[in-house]
């Protein structure tokens, strides 16, 4: 009795039902759940073997990303929200700062499934709390990697894949020269990470040793240097609008950061591809640090399905549901077994994902990080290499906005 519903069309209200009467007989109300994105099918498949196993209904809502924060101000004064939802880890802190989220250290100890100590060691497993307090636990262990074209680097005289981000600007000029709408490398303009990782990967960080949001240092400095001199260059496209996944198969763009889904899109978008393409680890600076930017699964504050919630959760953990979402989603999972599967780990992709786990960091944990800090800074730098504003004054305007946000 799957049913999948649009936003659009009906709202979270049915999450505050228990039971319907139907000529007399009492019906139980669905487990509701908000998974990002713009469809839900996958997550109907995934969780067809739980609903027959368990008998409890399981109704998904497919929630667009751009979306969610306007759905979490509003259920959350209505109280008419979801059972489960799926959090961003950049939106963690907000999720919780907002009161939406159900504290779980009380119960994990009645769902052994859900034990902290069966998730991957680092930052999958730890990223789940606020403040001390677990609200969430891990469900999609996600990093980000280089994507290349094999076959259009060799052909530029590239023969391996850039190993440091000077080799990539050098690499991506290159590429660009090959002529007329064609370019080296695709900076996201709505992803306020890769500023991030790039001041990572000089040496620093943008928190400083008081956990407050800090730009004036010289590795946010070399990071803007990167960032602003591929635009410089040309060999990034300009429009916003630019679809990455098409302007890797097509070749305009045959270089991009991006995660493990992206190569399930690859692959199943261009299978003519096959051989052609390959990721590797991030570049490297100072360091090669990359981005954990998974997302975790949290229960409603006032839901009155907690019970069956929890038990939806625990199938979601099991190793064997983790394995199948990997392949109908290409998202990693989170749990230590499935992570060591040998199915898993002999794919030359997942070993290329295993590394760049192991040097990987989560945003700062400050509230509203999206609509916040990381839109002040995307709008800064965008200011800078799409309308020719003063970097100086740009930056200054970012530090001023940043003023007093902190992740203590």
């Amino acid at each position: 009795m799957r049913r999948t519903i649009a936003v659009a069309l009906k709202g979270a209200a049915l999450a505050g039902l228990t039971a319907t009467l139907l000529g007399g007989t009492a019906i139980a109300a669905p487990v509701t759940v908000w998974i990002m994105g713009d469809s839900s099918a996958n997550f109907d498949q995934l969780v067809a073997p739980f609903e027959a196993e368990s008998g409890i209904d399981v109704e998904t809502v497919a929630v667009p990303w751009d979306a969610i924060d306007q759905k979490l101000t509003t259920s959350v004064a209505s109280g008419q929200g979801p059972d489960i939802v799926q959090i961003g880890l950049s939106k963690l802190r907000t999720f919780a700062d907002a009161g939406a989220l159900l504290p779980l250290d009380d119960l994990l100890g009645n769902y052994p499934g859900l034990a902290p100590e069966n998730f991957a060691d680092g930052v999958a497993g730890k990223a789940t709390a606020v403040a001390g307090q677990i609200v969430s636990v891990p469900w999609i262990s996600d990093t980000r990697v280089l994507f290349y074209r094999k076959d259009i680097l060799e052909g530029a005289g590239i023969a391996n894949p850039p190993a440091t981000w000077d080799e990539l600007r050098a690499a991506a000029k290159t590429l660009s020269e090959r002529g007329e709408g064609q370019y080296g490398y695709y900076v996201p303009q709505w992803d306020s990470a890769l500023p991030v990782v790039m001041t990572w990967d000089q040496g620093g960080d943008i928190v400083n040793a008081e956990g407050n949001i800090d730009f004036n240092t010289p590795a946010f400095a070399a990071a803007v240097d990167l960032y602003t001199g591929l635009h410089a260059d040309g060999s990034v496209p300009k429009n916003g609008d630019f679809d990455q996944t098409q302007g890797f198969i097509s070749g305009i763009a045959p270089m991009l950061v991006s995660g493990p889904y992206l190569a399930k899109a690859i692959a199943g978008a261009a299978p003519e591809l096959d051989g052609k393409w390959g990721i590797t680890t991030l570049p490297k600076a100072v360091t090669g640090t990359s981005l954990f930017a998974g997302s975790n699964l949290g229960v409603w504050f006032n839901t009155d399905q907690q019970d069956e919630s929890l038990k939806l959760l625990e199938f979601l953990s099991k190793p064997a549901t983790q394995l199948e979402w990997f392949k109908l989603n290409g998202e990693l999972p989170t749990v230590k077994a499935a992570l060591t599967d040998p199915a898993l780990a002999a794919d030359p992709l997942v070993q290329v994902y295993a590394a760049q786990l192991g040097d990987a960091k989560v945003l700062p944990m400050i509230s509203n990080w999206d609509g916040g800090v990381g839109s002040d800074l995307l709008k800064a730098l965008n200011s800078i290499v799409l309308a020719g504003a003063d970097r100086t004054q740009a930056l200054a305007d970012l530090s001023a906005a940043a003023e007093g946000q902190t992740i203590n």
